[in-house]
């Protein structure tokens, strides 16, 4: 059975062979099928698709994922329209977006994660929840390239299905394939993307990006060395905890990749992504540390403890070795080192638990 869709986030499109796969499912997943295996380099990947030589000058080619089409424009556009864990990847590397959609704010104003380190009081969105799209503010703005995510099945992320041929008549569109690759080549994607808007890639931040992701990714195999742990990547929602299966989310692929040992679920449904535990069962699977989904719309840890019993009975719960994780991640490489320096420290922290 597919799992039960989030209200405000319902899938845009879906090709027959995948009319099962529900809009949480997918969203939670975030990434790529297995583990990378080399750091993503700066520089720019002519062969994908890129070149430029700085924002407003000539002549623009990106490769559209979605058909495996180059994008090509006279100059390099600069009215750029992004979904927000997009635009958020680009501004890592220097890139400002004109507008935005997606999840950029929380109901207090504040940023949600997927924004990363966006400026998002000074950010035009467009849309801020799954449907929600302002065709007609984003016509206002004489955009000259959309971009956004693009999954397996389904088509531009967070664009609605009903709008997307009158979005796409405003402006080229570009696609970034997030469901197959791994993380460490969506983040080389990203970099291209951005290289090719004009990002100096040599820069002294962006090569301390890439130097910072490389360290976090040694962080993690260090901090389990000679240190036998079982951890369980999670996340809840009140119909029950959701067990994560590492092999089809590219963060907990990289860590496997990197020597960690997750729960690898008996029985993920939803293309694999996760097995759905009843709260009455959520004890089927033994970890020393758990990491918590910390995305908007998941249970929080303290909402979990007063109202949930049987999570606060876990052994790795009791013992304090709760930790968190994000199922979408932005990818850059800051975005990458973000996530897996926060993996790093409750593999750090946490000890095995006895029997």
């Amino acid at each position: 059975m597919p799992l039960r869709v989030r209200p405000q986030l319902v899938p845009a499109r879906q090709s027959s062979k995948n009319q099962g796969l529900s809009r949480r499912g997918l969203f939670a997943a975030g990434g790529g099928l297995g583990a990378a295996s080399l750091l993503a380099a700066c520089g720019s990947d002519v062969d994908a698709g890129t070149e430029g030589d700085g924002a407003g000058s000539g002549p623009f080619k990106f490769l559209d994922e979605r058909d495996q089409q180059d994008v090509e424009l006279d100059a390099v556009p600069t009215k750029i329209v992004a979904f927000t864990g997009l635009a958020a990847a680009l501004y890592d590397y220097g890139v400002e977006v004109a507008a935005v959609f997606g999840p950029t704010t929380l109901p207090d104003g504040a940023p949600d994660i997927q924004a990363g380190r966006m400026p998002v009081e000074e950010l035009t969105i467009l849309g801020n929840v799954w449907g929600e799209f302002d065709v007609e503010k984003y016509a206002e703005l004489n955009p000259e390239l959309i971009v956004s995510h693009y999954y397996e099945g389904f088509d531009l992320w967070f664009v609605p299905e009903e709008r997307l041929e009158e979005v796409e008549s405003l402006a080229p569109a570009i696609g970034i394939e997030v469901s197959r690759p791994t993380i460490d080549e969506i983040i080389d994607r990203h970099a291209s993307l951005a290289e090719a808007l004009g990002a100096d890639l040599a820069s002294e931040d962006d090569a301390a990006g890439v130097e910072r992701f490389g360290a976090a990714a040694g962080g993690i195999a260090a901090a389990i060395a000679d240190k036998p742990l079982k951890a369980m990547a999670v996340g809840a929602w009140p119909d029950g905890l959701y067990i994560a299966n590492p092999p089809t989310f590219n963060l907990l692929a990289k860590s496997v990749e990197l020597g960690v040992d997750f729960v690898v679920p008996d029985n993920p449904d939803q293309n694999d992504y996760w097995e759905l535990l009843s709260w009455e069962n959520i004890d089927k699977y033994e970890a020393d540390a758990i990491f918590l989904d910390q995305r908007t719309g998941n249970i929080t840890a303290e909402q979990l403890l007063a109202d949930y019993p049987t999570w606060a009975a876990l052994p790795a719960v009791a013992a304090g070795q709760l930790y968190t994780w994000n199922a979408e991640p932005v990818y850059s490489h800051v975005g990458g080192a973000v996530e897996l320096e926060l993996i790093a420290e409750g593999l750090t922290a946490a000890q095995p638990l006895t029997s």
